[in-house]
């Protein structure tokens, strides 16, 4: 059977959807691979209270069930491990859209805040064991302000769950995808997703232990999310400024979108060089990346003049945060391949 993917899935995925609105998303999918027998799609909502809210969504499961997927209704993604139809299954993916702990009131609001947050955190800790070996939580999540007070990388931490890539959700990479309100009179309507990014995660249990690889020790430190570090600023090694007071006031780039992007495109080159070059006895990385620090810099003041320097500490922020992301996923699955042999 041909392998096919859509974004970030692929047909031989083992997958599963929750809290879906009308299932379109989890049809999207189906289409892309011609098939739902991956699939696993299930909603809070009963069916019956699933057809009375969205209009497509009986098509939508029709479409699915004829396809092969197997659905379920009123899946609680914070009680889900228990279910004998569910909790014994092993995913490769477990996909969550836009969570959402209803509306209690303005999204600013410390009360909704934390609602939304003790929504995510039973989700993690129900889909952390809900894994296969290799196997990624994904949620898709807006990040401007108030929803990035969710500070869903912190929650996901506490169940072991590390972040390994943050990439643009984008709702026409998934043809015929309706996003939905999914509460009151307004329920089978949109609303603006804004800046979105698909957040993945992966069960490293590990985290913060030190593990014995090739006769040395590593420490599996927590992601780096704090952004402007003074320590990280002093220790760089290119850097044109005899104090930290020469440093400009970042007023350049403004979202974390926009950083992710410009640091996929400066350091592109380099992060493929490192791969290429994995394993060389002779690769030099010191000098690879003081290469690569001073062609991103000369990259970033050519593309436009007075643009300010910290923007571009705030991309090397970004590398750094990717570095160790996936230097701890390395450890780990070495780790795991030690314990095997």
């Amino acid at each position: 059977m041909e392998e096919r993917w859509i974004k970030h899935y692929s047909s031989f995925h083992r997958i599963l959807l929750v809290g879906e609105g009308d299932f379109s998303f989890s049809l999207s999918l189906a289409d892309a691979f011609g098939s739902a027998s991956n699939i696993v799609a299930s909603s809070l909502d009963s069916y019956d209270e699933l057809i009375t809210k969205y209009k497509k969504a009986n098509s939508n499961l029709v479409h699915l069930k004829n396809m092969g997927a197997f659905i379920l209704h009123g899946v609680d993604a914070t009680e889900m491990e228990h279910r004998s139809d569910l909790g014994k299954q092993k995913f490769d993916r477990i996909i969550f859209n836009l969570p959402h702990a209803g509306f209690h009131g303005q999204e600013m609001l410390p009360h909704v805040i934390s609602l939304h947050r003790k929504l995510l955190r039973g989700f993690f800790r129900n889909a952390c064991g809900m894994l296969q070996k290799n196997g990624e939580i994904h949620v898709s999540h807006k990040t401007k302000c108030p929803y990035s007070e969710w500070k869903i990388e912190d929650l996901a931490a506490e169940y072991s769950l590390m972040l390994i890539e943050c990439s643009d959700f984008k709702i026409e990479d998934y043809p015929g995808y309706k996003h939905k309100r999914g509460d009151g009179s307004r329920c089978d309507e949109p609303f603006s997703l804004g800046e979105c990014s698909t957040f993945k995660f992966m069960f490293c249990p590990a985290a913060g232990k030190m593990q014995r690889i090739g006769g040395r020790e590593f420490q599996v430190i927590p992601v780096l999310t704090e952004q402007h570090s003074t320590s990280f600023y002093k220790q760089l090694p290119l850097c044109r400024f005899t104090n930290m007071n020469d440093v400009p006031l970042y007023t350049g780039l403004t979202s974390q979108a926009h950083i992710r992007n410009e640091c996929s495109r400066i350091f592109g080159g380099y992060l493929n060089h490192v791969k290429e070059t994995f394993g060389r006895t002779s690769y030099d990385v010191h000098g690879s990346l003081n290469d690569a620090l001073r062609l991103g810099f000369e990259q970033y003041m050519r593309e436009g003049r007075g643009r300010p320097l910290s923007g571009y500490i705030d991309i090397l922020e970004e590398l750094h945060h990717r570095s160790i992301s996936r230097s701890q996923w390395l450890i780990w699955m070495l780790s795991d391949l030690d314990m095997e042999q």
